[in-house]
C-alpha cells in the first residue's frame, strides 16, 4: 500500500521535506500530493537526486509524485 503525503496548501520547502521524510521510513512508493508546478518540480528533482524513480500523474490542478525505489 502506497504512503501517501498531502502536501497541497504548502509552499516549499515543506512539500520537500515531508517527502523526504516519507523516503527516509522507507515504505514505497511515497505519494506525494502538490497543487503547483515550483513544488511538483521540486520534490521531483529532490528524489531523483537521491536515486529513486519518480513519475508525475496531473491531477485535476494538482499533482501526484509517486516515488519509487529504481
Amino acid at each position: 500500500m502506497p504512503q501517501i503525503i498531502d502536501a497541497r496548501g504548502l509552499s516549499c520547502p515543506q512539500p520537500v521535506i515531508l517527502a523526504k521524510n516519507g523516503i527516509q521510513t522507507g515504505v514505497f512508493p511515497v505519494e506525494v500530493l502538490v497543487d503547483t508546478t515550483a513544488s511538483c518540480e521540486n520534490v521531483s528533482r529532490m528524489a531523483k537526486s537521491k536515486g529513486f524513480s519518480v513519475t508525475v500523474e496531473p491531477q485535476n490542478s494538482d499533482f501526484k509524485i509517486a516515488i519509487n525505489k529504481r
